[in-house]
């Protein structure tokens, strides 16, 4: 495995890690340092990898960029009763080209991926994320990507990628892998009208700030079928993070994203996981500390999978069948978790994108729907979407 173009963890946070609790996270985590270099991953289940990237970023100014402060604030905080192993493989420095950073993320991401280790990249700029996606042309067919963010960040695709546009360049580049793209948390007054119905014309999900902080759980089941979970500080808003993020008054609290992190790790498809955006600052605690619970949230989150969406054995769910419009719909729920799917059926005459038949994610509210003649609008477009 050739990791050689990773970059080990400051000795002055190694050093710094020294000084903690033998209980804390830090202590736990296997380490890429100058003087041990890469950690052994057999029996890691995720692997931190830093991208010291940000050149896309349309308000690039020459600044350098670390990630020691979040580290610090990680390596500090303390495990729970966790069977999870993490490592910190350090970072990827900034290439000659920022395709040549985005070559090495991919690369490294695609080797995590196929020795099924997740990789939880700290960013640098939001384009990454294109690189996250492109590492998965030789892993799966299809993707789902959901991107909690204030913006959609779908951009002109005719212009060289930004930070602001890399879901453009998602879309329309080749090979088209994408299968479903969701924004958690936007905000209409960031987003043009011309998005706004963009996104509805490609059947795409997005849920509003105001829905998500009313109901918090709504976002459970499009993580949970989720691929790749990129999130944009830019989310949050201001008041949670430190001045030097200048973000937007209004946004997700500490809590909802933590939540959303939380939620990300529970969700047994996602194999990917990423923060962006971060502007560092020696004086940002709190920006650095909300991050580093997030990550404790998520590393929580995957403790806590539970395999609950293998239907092959029938004492494993209960089957409920609802009737809308004379179209038969197919829910399932665990007996396990009490999580609900709704199966997107395989229709031979059309071209299927999915090729079989598929349960995607619901909630409970959704059968309830159903069965008032209503038909879930995840369902809805993800049919849609299958059949274009």
């Amino acid at each position: 495995m050739n990791f050689n173009f990773l970059a080990p963890v400051s000795d002055l946070v190694v050093a710094h890690n020294e000084l903690l609790s033998s209980q804390a996270l830090g202590r736990k985590i296997r380490i890429h340092s100058a003087q041990n270099g890469i950690p052994d991953l057999d029996g890691v289940n995720i692997a931190i990898l830093g991208v010291l990237e940000n050149r896309n970023d349309v308000n690039y100014i020459g600044e350098e960029f670390q990630l020691n402060e979040i580290r610090k604030s990680l390596y500090a905080l303390f495990p729970g009763s966790w069977s999870t192993t993490v490592a910190d493989l350090g970072n990827i420095d900034k290439g000659e080209s920022v395709e040549d950073t985005y070559f090495a993320l991919k690369e490294a991401i695609t080797i995590l991926v196929k020795r099924k280790i997740i990789p939880l990249i700290l960013g640098g700029s939001q384009d990454l994320t294109y690189a996250n996606y492109r590492a998965y042309d030789a892993l799966i067919p299809m993707v789902n990507v959901v991107n909690v963010d204030s913006k959609f960040n779908l951009g002109d695709s005719a212009k060289p990628i930004k930070n602001n546009s890399f879901v453009g360049k998602i879309i329309l580049d080749e090979p088209y892998n994408l299968f479903n793209y969701a924004t958690i948390g936007y905000q209409t007054y960031f987003n043009s009208q011309e998005e706004i119905d963009l996104m509805d014309k490609l059947y795409f999900e997005s849920y509003r700030l105001g829905q998500v902080s009313n109901d918090i759980t709504i976002v459970e089941p499009v993580l949970r079928d989720a691929n790749i979970v990129s999130i944009d500080l830019s989310a949050v808003k201001a008041s949670e993070l430190s001045i030097n993020q200048k973000f937007s008054p209004n946004g997700l609290d500490g809590k909802e994203i933590c939540a959303i992190a939380r939620y990300a790790g529970i969700s047994n498809k996602v194999s990917s996981f990423g923060i962006y955006e971060y502007k560092p600052s020696k004086d940002d605690e709190i920006t650095s500390l909300l991050i580093a619970q997030m990550i404790w949230y998520f590393i929580e989150g995957v403790n806590f999978r539970v395999k609950d969406d293998d239907f092959s054995d029938e004492k494993s769910y209960q089957k409920f069948i609802a009737l809308v419009d004379e179209q038969e719909l197919v829910f399932y729920k665990s007996v396990k978790t009490g999580r609900w799917w709704i199966e997107i059926p395989f229709l031979s005459e059309v071209n299927n994108k999915l090729k079989r038949h598929t349960l995607l994610p619901c909630m409970h509210q959704d059968y309830l729907d159903a069965c008032k003649n209503k038909v879930p609008e995840r369902w809805y477009k993800a049919f849609q979407k299958n059949c274009i």
